[in-house]
């Protein structure tokens, strides 16, 4: 296998741009890059380019957002060897299953991000009266996202110990010797933090469906800070979102078919999955959710009893309506990625992946819940007000109240209502929760993890693969612990 490293991105950067049918675009490092864009026209292909990228299988495709869910406790597996079981049974190391695509596809995804920012920056600084302030405000903010997504992999969570290793901060093009480092995980926040402040007054706050706007910021600034214990700015910045009105949430009679259509009232930000133009079918997220043997599908994934007892509380909760049958013949096996059991996508194939839901609304409801409930000023009232609105998709339950609310009731409702979107994980990790596995399903030991696990476990941080050490052996001083 072909190992991509920061190292070989940097050389394939040279070309990387000049691809006709991706970017489009004059090639970054052969002619003067001032030239790289000359039009908005430029700047949108590239921006569509780069989502396009970060759309890919080896990361918001599938394996980014099913690893959340597969080593948050959510899911399970009923056998092993169906494709990305090592995510669920932790079986990682430097060179097998390090799940190398998210450091190739994450800094292939920023160095395309800053070709866009800089092109920008020369073309303005040699005299260019075009207003490119949405493109850069969206790849800026695009630059944020990954470097987030990265440190969360490759990195302990900012709330454990922000100064041991992060990774690498790369915001700018790479020459072909560059070998970066490792910075702190505080410095990488630091980083992602300063690029959402400059992207703010960029970009505007109309709807942008497929791309990010001022309240697609907002709303993933408040997910970062509530990342970083900082309740009070991640309170702030979900009010905002929730305060404009530019999104609402869905009725409890909308909310299973809104998983057929594309951006939906509630989404904030959603990659765009085009029918052949990207669709990865067979690889998709969906497909991997697919109980055994419908269209051929292998079954990889599956709700693990826990997350059934957690949706259980109430028959009647709405969100049953995108689960039916699995192998095992429980109502576990989850379709909200193929547009709900009855597969009617809009103009795609039944069984590909639905647009990916990178942030919606529900989950700014829940964080600013959250964020009421912690922040130095407790506001429970407030908490539990906007927990009900997203808890009465279960009617059946008793609503919360200020006396009532905790943080663990936010945390399930919070698990209800993003299965299969990414997110578990990355709450029982930051808040130090234990993540206990439904293993009695599987059939065979576990060599790789006890049942259950916290955060002090080394594999809940992936290695430093092998390729890139190759290639940059200083960063394999910096390897992470136990690896």
């Amino acid at each position: 296998m072909k190992k991509i490293t920061l190292f070989t991105i940097a050389l394939a950067s040279i070309s990387l741009f000049s691809c006709k049918g991706f970017l489009d675009v004059k090639p970054t490092n052969s002619i003067p890059s001032g030239e790289t864009i000359t039009t908005l026209a430029d700047a949108k292909v590239m921006i569509n380019g780069l989502l396009r990228s970060m759309a890919s299988s080896g990361y918001y495709g599938r394996n980014f957002m099913i690893y959340a869910d597969a080593k948050g406790g959510d899911a399970t597996i009923v056998s092993q060897g169906r494709g990305l079981d090592a995510l669920y049974v932790f079986n990682h190391s430097i060179t097998s299953n390090s799940y190398a695509s998210f450091w190739a596809e994450g800094y292939n995804s920023l160095l395309q991000a800053n070709n866009i920012i800089e092109s920008i920056d020369e073309l303005i600084a040699n005299g260019s009266t075009l207003d490119f302030s949405n493109y850069k405000g969206q790849a800026l903010t695009l630059r944020a996202l990954i470097h987030f997504d990265l440190v969360r992999l490759y990195g302990k969570t900012y709330t454990d110990n922000p100064s041991t290793y992060g990774v690498p901060i790369v915001t700018k093009r790479l020459g072909y010797d560059a070998q970066v480092l490792r910075s702190s995980v505080a410095d990488v926040y630091k980083q992602i933090i300063a690029d959402l402040t400059a992207a703010a007054p960029l970009l505007p706050k109309a709807k942008a469906n497929g791309y990010i706007n001022y309240y697609g910021l907002k709303a993933l600034e408040s997910r970062i800070y509530l990342t970083m214990g900082d309740f009070d700015k991640a309170f702030a910045a979900a009010e905002e979102v929730i305060g404009s009105n530019a999104y609402s949430l869905y009725k409890n009679t909308e909310w299973v078919g809104s998983w057929a259509t594309s951006f939906g009232k509630e989404s904030i930000f959603e990659i765009a999955l085009a029918k052949d133009q990207g669709d990865l079918g067979s690889s998709s997220l969906g497909y991997y959710y697919l109980r055994s043997k419908d269209n051929n599908a292998l079954g990889n994934f599956t709700a693990s009893d826990y997350y059934l007892n957690r949706l259980g509380e109430d028959p009647t909760d709405v969100r049953w309506g995108v689960m039916t049958t699995d192998e095992l013949k429980r109502n576990a096996a989850c379709y909200k990625y193929v547009g709900g059991v009855d597969k009617k996508l809009e103009g795609k194939d039944g069984f590909t992946a639905v647009n990916i839901k990178v942030i919606r609304l529900s989950e700014v409801y829940l964080i600013a819940a959250e964020a009421a409930l912690k922040k130095p000023a407790a506001d429970k009232a407030k908490a539990a007000t906007y927990l009900n609105l997203i808890r009465q998709r279960a009617p059946a339950l008793a609503p919360a109240t200020a006396a009532t609310v905790t943080e663990d009731m936010i945390l399930d409702e919070k698990s209800k209502e993003l299965y299969g979107e990414g997110q578990r994980f990355w709450d029982m990790i930051r808040t130090n929760k234990t993540i206990t596995f439904n293993d009695e399903h599987v059939g065979v030991t576990m060599q790789h993890r006890t049942k259950s696990i916290n955060r002090s476990f080394n594999k809940t941080i992936l290695p430093i693969p092998q390729g890139e050490i190759d290639a940059n052996p200083e960063i394999g001083k910096q390897q992470n612990p136990g690896y």
